[in-house]
């Protein structure tokens, strides 16, 4: 490896410049290829990091010694595909969730990276915000006793364009409990700490959308949610998901109770409320703001890409094993699969069913 860590890019869409612009402001780290299908896509790319080359098919980007790992930001349809072009290379990657569309292709893709020296890692950054961050740091060390109960709320704005509208159908994107929520399932499984066991789901595409046809098409994607999911630890979670709520305070709200107090993360406020049984009361929580000095670039997601690439990098030049690995990738999509098949059977899913 270099002395300078040299990322390519595969896929410079929308999120792909995100994680350029991350690693422009990342010391001892550089772009130094890309590679897009797309012209607007390969243009919006060379428009943020000027030295960097510049390839229409990745799989010349991976030939051409310019890197020592790389980023898939590709449709999440062709994650499986396009891994498997990494994966038979020894570069490090970090492939953006959720790891596949699919638990067949998480599996293939499992047993594709088997025996490799680099390292893979997916990218569900949603641990690195830092109020999150906070909330799981006093999870672990006992602030709230023995968890009980997750709870995470998600109201936003809706899904924006991608190239083609691919992510406006379940066939490209896995479903939206899949490509966004895969965020969440993750939280709850690395937050709790032990094995889902049942997903119950209900959820519709109710306004968001509706009035949109592509190819003669309507979009079938999911803008609203709730999922409840039961755990092997006696531990429940919630999901609380809608995509027509942007006009609202906070984007998302963490709320992780047990037998002796509460924790709650939220963003954008970047705050954490703490309350302890017998030490508060209703209205008396503690409260701060949490930063990360670490953070030297925001972009579309608090710092928690850049904090995210800092940890990749050290685990790649240390060899150490990936924060979030592909089971974890796994299990998140997993999740997201039950609990669409809960919606749309009208019951209950063992998560061993889709597994």
């Amino acid at each position: 490896m270099s002395e300078q860590f040299r990322y390519g890019v595969i896929g410079t869409g929308m999120m792909g410049v995100e994680h350029i612009m991350n690693i422009n402001h990342i010391d001892g780290a550089a772009v130094t290829a890309y590679a897009d299908p797309n012209d607007q896509s390969r243009s919006n790319a060379a428009s943020v990091t000027s030295e960097a080359v510049g390839f229409v098919d990745h799989r010349e980007m991976l030939d051409s010694d310019l890197v020592d790992a790389v980023v898939i930001v590709t449709p999440n349809h062709t994650h499986v595909d396009v891994l498997a072009d990494v994966l038979a290379t020894d570069l490090h990657v970090l492939v953006e969730k959720p790891l596949c569309t699919t638990v067949e292709d998480c599996r293939l893709t499992i047993e594709r990276a088997a025996g490799r020296s680099a390292i893979t890692w997916v990218g569900l950054e949603y641990r690195y915000m830092p109020p999150i961050t906070r909330l799981i740091d006093e999870v672990e060390k006992g602030t709230v006793g023995d968890l009980k109960m997750l709870a995470i709320r998600e109201h936003r704005f809706p899904f924006l364009p991608k190239v083609d509208n691919w992510n406006r159908f379940n066939r490209n994107s896995g479903g939206t409990l899949v490509e966004k929520c895969c965020h969440y399932f993750d939280l709850m499984n690395h937050i709790i700490g032990s094995d889902p066991v049942r997903v119950m789901a209900s959820g519709a595409q109710d306004v968001n959308h509706l009035d949109e046809e592509y190819d003669g098409q309507r979009p079938d994607i999911l803008d609203n949610a709730y999922v409840i999911v039961d755990y092997d630890s006696g531990a429940r979670a919630m999901l609380d998901l809608s995509m027509f709520a942007e006009a609202t305070h906070n984007q998302e709200e963490i709320v992780a109770v047990g037998d002796r107090g509460k924790v709650e993360a939220f963003i954008p406020e970047m705050l954490i409320r703490i309350g302890r049984r017998g030490e508060h009361y209703i209205g008396q929580s503690e409260q701060q703001h949490v930063i990360d000095p670490r953070i030297k670039f925001q972009g579309g997601h608090h710092g928690s890409s850049y904090l995210e690439h800092l940890d990749f990098i050290a685990s790649c030049r240390s060899g150490s094993a990936p924060v979030v690995d592909l089971d974890a990738g796994l299990m998140s999509v997993a999740m997201g699969l039950a609990a669409h098949k809960s919606i749309a059977e009208h019951r209950v899913v063992e998560v061993s069913e889709v597994l």
